[in-house]
Formats: C-alpha cells, sequence, structure tokens
C-alpha cells in the first residue's frame, strides 16, 4: 500500500510551498487508495510553539486534507536514541563532543531515480560525517526522518527541489540501517512573479492569512494544483474528485513554479460566483461582524442576500465585498478624495434636490421605476446623464464604481438616500 507523509516543523506558519507539498501528498495517496501520514517534527523545543502547531493542523483542516495518522518526533526521542546506540554498537558511528552521536560518512557513489527529475548521481566524497544525536539529547533532521520514514512504511518520500541535498544523507542512512529505500520526488519550488524565492511581497504568505484576506480553500486548492501540475486540456478550474482521479505525481513539471496572485485572485473570483448567494451569506458573516457593520443577533437575511447579489460577480475575495459593500452598512461617507475631486467639485444641489424631490414622489419604488424618473429628469435638464450619475454613485457610496446606481439606490431606501444627498446639498447651499 502507498503511504505518505508531510512533515510539518511547528516553528512557522504553514505556507503556501509547504501547502502545496501537503496537497501533492494526500493527493497521491487519495488517487493510490494509499494513506496519507502526517508527521510533526517538533524536536526543536526552542523554537517550536503551539501557536504555529495550531494554525498547521487548521490550515491542513481547512483547505479540506485530513491525515489517516498523526505522529509527533517530540514523542518518540527513545526511538532514535535506540537506532543511533545500533550504529555506534555496528561501529558505523562514533562518540564526538559532548557525547554527541556522528555517523562515519563511507565514500561511494550514490545513484536515485527521481520520480520527478530522473536519474541523479551523488558522491559522497563532498558529504561530510553526519551527526545523528546531539549533544542535548535532540536527533538531527535528517537522522529522526529517516528511522520515522522506514518505521512508519513510507513509500514515497514526496516533498521540495530544497530537499534534494539531504537525500544522499538519508539514503546512507537507510543502508546503514538496513532499511528500504522508499522512492523519492522532489517538487521544484516556486518562485515569486519576477523570478527569486516567495518573500512576504511575492505570495509568501500564511494560509491563515490567505483564509483571513477572504480566499475560499476550494479555490487555493485549485490554485496550488497548478503550481507545477497540469490536468491536461488547458483546464484551470478542476473540482478536487477529478483532480484525484487524474493526479501522478510522475505528472510534476521539473521547472519552478510561478506564483501569480492575479491568477489565484481570478480563480477565487470564479469559485465565488459559483457559490450560492446563500452560501456566500455564511462565508461572508464573520467579516462583516468582525468589521462591526452587522450584529449576529439582528440580522436581515434576506436583505444581505440582496447586498451580495449585487456584489457576487463582481468580487475577487471575501474581503473585497466588505470594502466595496461598506456604505451599506455605515452611516457616514467619506469619499474616496480623487472620486470627490473629480465628481463633488461643483454645486449639484439644485440638481441633487430635484432628484430627491422626483424620487420622494414615486409611488413605486424599484430599480425600473428609479431609473425611469431619472432619466426623465436628466432629459429635462437636458444633461448628459453621466454628468450627474457619478456624482449621485459618489455622493452614495464613497466610490467611482460598483453596481448600478439604480440597485444601489433602490437597496439603500429612501431615507438613506436623501440623507447623503443632503448633506452635498446643505454643504453647497
Amino acid at each position: 500500500m502507498v503511504r505518505v507523509r508531510f512533515a510539518p516543523s511547528p516553528t512557522g506558519f504553514l505556507h503556501i510551498g509547504g501547502a502545496r507539498t501537503c496537497l501533492f501528498n494526500w493527493l497521491y495517496a487519495k488517487a493510490k487508495k494509499g494513506k496519507f501520514i502526517l508527521r510533526i517534527e517538533d524536536t526543536d523545543t526552542k523554537r517550536s510553539k503551539k501557536e504555529y502547531l495550531d494554525e498547521i493542523l487548521e490550515s491542513i483542516q481547512w483547505l479540506g486534507m485530513q491525515w489517516d495518522e498523526l505522529y509527533f518526533q517530540s514523542q518518540r526521542l527513545d526511538i532514535y536514541k535506540e537506532f543511533a546506540q545500533k550504529l555506534l554498537k555496528e561501529k558505523k558511528a562514533y562518540l564526538g563532543e559532548n557525547q554527541a552521536i556522528i555517523f562515519k560518512v563511507p565514500a561511494k557513489k550514490i545513484k536515485i531515480k527521481d520520480l520527478i527529475h530522473g536519474e541523479i548521481e551523488f558522491d559522497t566524497a563532498t558529504i561530510k560525517d553526519q551527526v545523528l544525536i546531539k549533544a542535548d539529547g535532540t536527533p538531527t533532521y535528517n537522522f529522526a526522518c529517516v528511522v520515522d520514514d522506514a518505521l512508519l512504511e513510507i513509500t514515497h518520500i514526496i516533498r521540495g527541489d530544497d530537499h534534494i541535498s539531504n537525500t544522499p544523507k538519508q539514503i546512507l542512512l537507510y543502508e546503514a540501517l538496513g532499511f528500504n529505500l522508499p522512492e523519492f520526488a522532489h517538487i521544484p519550488l516556486i518562485l515569486g512573479k519576477e523570478g527569486g524565492r516567495l518573500s512576504k511581497r511575492t505570495g509568501a504568505t500564511s494560509i491563515s492569512e490567505f483564509r483571513n484576506l477572504g480566499y475560499l480553500p476550494k479555490a487555493l486548492v485549485n490554485y496550488l494544483l497548478l503550481l507545477s501540475w497540469s490536468p491536461g486540456d488547458n483546464q484551470e478550474l478542476i473540482d478536487i474528485e477529478k483532480a484525484i482521479a487524474l493526479f501522478d505525481i510522475k505528472g510534476v513539471n521539473k521547472t519552478p513554479a510561478i506564483f501569480d496572485i492575479d491568477k489565484l485572485n481570478w480563480i477565487n473570483s470564479q469559485y465565488i460566483k459559483k457559490e450560492s448567494p446563500e452560501g456566500l451569506l455564511e462565508k461572508i458573516l464573520p467579516f462583516l461582524i468582525e468589521k462591526g457593520y452587522i450584529q449576529k443577533e439582528n440580522l436581515d437575511r434576506e436583505y444581505l442576500l440582496n447586498v451580495i447579489k449585487l456584489f457576487k460577480e463582481r468580487i475577487s475575495t471575501l474581503k473585497d465585498f466588505v470594502y466595496w459593500a461598506d456604505f451599506f452598512f455605515k452611516e457616514e461617507i467619506i469619499p474616496e478624495p480623487e472620486a470627490k475631486e473629480k465628481f463633488l467639485n461643483k454645486d449639484l444641489s439644485k440638481e441633487f434636490s430635484l432628484f430627491l424631490e422626483r424620487l420622494n414622489k414615486l409611488e413605486e419604488f424599484n430599480p425600473t421605476t428609479i431609473e425611469a424618473c431619472f432619466r426623465q429628469l436628466v432629459k429635462e435638464l437636458n444633461m448628459d446623464a453621466r454628468q450627474l450619475i457619478h456624482p449621485i454613485r459618489v455622493a452614495l457610496t464613497g466610490k467611482t464604481i460598483g453596481p448600478g446606481l439604480f440597485e444601489i439606490i433602490y437597496y439603500l431606501g429612501k431615507e438613506k438616500v436623501a440623507r447623503r444627498l443632503k448633506k452635498w446639498i446643505k454643504q453647497n447651499g
């Protein structure tokens, strides 16, 4: 049976690169009807923190991946010491300073057939003797990794390219301990759009931050899938079940993947469009509550659903909704400086007043009647509609773009519209 593992260290949050590695391991296990093992590499007690561990576990689950088995290296220290002692007794290791146990690296050539890169050859002459157990009694990364992977019967090690240099060191330990070798697959790194390693500016953001920014887990998983793998036929939107049926680690590209936030935003926008308004409402609620725009106990669901429908086709993230729709929830609207300068820089108090009068006289108040009333007014004033649409939009919303003005007026309601327009009438009166 195929057994793969993802082995994060709780010395930091789960980022895009780690999440992609986790996903490829999970996918491969699912595709091969195998087991996905999660191993927490927490032997560095000074840097390991519970907040990082909690974020890693929550992020993996939020992305829709569930492990079959969970292990903590900090609970397995005696096992590592036992195998280090075995190598000491067999004279394959020796005691160094402060009783550290060090492995004697034999001189030889090592060849592996990487499932992604093909054959790779190493010369151990370039590798110095390896510490197995440090002076403080904790194991080194390579040693604990080999012991765990062997005892947990990991069949395929799928990890980043940055671990290729560890592979010959680990193979030597597999051989010295008499363990069966797993197969190796090294995934290319993820680079920023301008090349180079990911930075905070180019996408090295934790998964929890993407969650807080309003990305949907299915959209983020879809995007991660496309970093070094393709389902074929130029598909960019793919359901996870379909991806499981198509995925093979041998199909992963050798070349580095490029993280493109614009592509992620587009994919996220497509998933938002596919969501039902009710589904979006549940996802958007926490953002609105956090902002203080609504209270859960005084929720007008029907009103919120209508507002969500106005923006559903226009937003890339859930947080976009909070920004673009804020004028529906705020009492005081402060126009963006450029919008104010461009569209509210002259006296339109007469036109605003006339429009308000027409609105108040409407027997039926809906987007159709509001538009008819507006069109009639600009015709009578011999104005281009745009000369009044943009200033009214900015006065009501503070923004220059958004949903249709007449839908905005309808859902804001006569009272709010009157209050906001009168503010500008008063300022110019």
